[in-house]
């Protein structure tokens, strides 16, 4: 039995790679896997898929998100740029540039921790919910730092020490590298909004004669950042709530679609992977349903607002679906998403 609970949510992976796993189906990619996508390889050609990371611009997207602040760092009390350094040493003939930023980790293109989203689960079997995430990490204990127990809920509070388990961290140390599978729905239907179902997902792994294999990083096309990238960081709302399209969370079809697939990532171009906001259910209900059976039960990753269109766009040209593809992200401990400068090579 497992220290930290007794029971687990249905059809999870808590458990399954041990007990103090960390990692979630990021187990699955195995060398084997690592040598499938180098396989992809054949014209040595890379694309970049992250978008900038000052993109999307402003703060309409997510108000509690804002673009980097990049300043030089300060030398001699001046901005340490375009800095001679015979201010320092009359010898030198050195001119030397510094700087810093200040990032939001999930303002651009990003990846989401197993820490981003837990939920409310009676993990203990006392009869009690309380905040959990992947494979029963506490909230109270390993991820979000102090909580204040009240009456019947309880409530993160005080400083934030950050994930103390299942940080991003973890992603980079074994890093997200294997093959890639490109579900391209914006060649399918369009720039239009809609919520994916698993008929649709059946679709496009029909037409293109796709196969989904245990260990692959599936990667999604909509059309989204092609819409950001003509904005100039000014994003329009109405637009692109207009072409928002991403898979149903609340299609149970779907959902055991992803657990049978045995993919050990879903990276989109999107904003949230997930249609959003989902539809309206009776009764108590994750907002999140994709990212709560993804990162929750299952420990599969989520990447958002990746830069898809160059690759989609080869790959339909030459008739291809798969292809190498390394994406760690920062090795920052404690984090709970981060950027991400992906690249794939086919």
């Amino acid at each position: 039995m497992n220290p930290r609970w007794r029971q687990r949510p249905p059809g999870s992976t808590w458990g399954d790679f041990g007990p103090d796993d960390e990692l979630g189906r990021i187990n699955l990619i195995t060398p084997e896997k690592v040598r499938q996508g180098a396989a992809e390889i054949r014209e040595g050609v890379s694309f970049c898929l992250s978008i900038p990371l000052d993109y999307p611009g402003g703060r309409k997207l997510n108000p509690r998100r804002g673009p980097p602040e990049l300043t030089p760092t300060s030398r001699l009390g001046k901005p340490n740029m375009n800095f001679p350094l015979r201010k320092e040493n009359g010898h030198s003939t050195d001119v030397v540039c510094d700087d810093q930023v200040l990032l939001t980790l999930q303002y651009s293109t990003q990846w989401d921790s197993l820490a981003h989203v837990g939920a409310w689960f009676d993990a203990d079997g006392d009869g009690k919910p309380e905040m959990v995430y992947y494979n029963g990490w506490r909230a109270n204990e390993h991820v979000v730092g102090p909580v204040i127990h009240h009456d019947d809920h309880e409530e993160a509070c005080g400083a934030h020490l950050g994930a103390l388990k299942l940080s991003i961290s973890n992603f980079a140390v074994k890093p997200i590298q294997g093959r890639g599978v490109m579900l391209d729905f914006h060649a399918h239907f369009g720039a239009v909004r809609r919520a994916l179902s698993y008929d649709d997902v059946q679709r496009v792994l029909d037409a293109d004669g796709i196969e989904v294999e245990q260990g692959d990083l599936l990667v999604m096309r909509t059309g989204f950042t092609d819409a950001i990238l003509g904005m100039n960081r000014d994003p329009d709302l109405a637009r692109l709530e207009a072409i928002s399209m991403g898979l149903d969370g609340r299609d149970e079809k779907l959902l055991q679609w992803i657990t049978d697939s045995g993919v050990a990532a879903i990276c989109s171009d999107n904003y949230a992977v997930e249609f959003y906001p989902p539809r309206d259910v009776p009764g108590a209900s994750a907002h999140l349903p994709l990212h709560q059976h993804c990162l929750f039960k299952l420990g599969v990753p989520l990447g958002e607002l990746w830069w898809l269109k160059d690759l989609g766009e080869w790959l339909r040209a030459h008739k291809r679906t798969r292809f190498m593809l390394t994406a760690p992200p920062l090795r920052l401990p404690g984090a709970v998403g981060s950027p991400a400068t992906p690249v794939a090579t086919v």
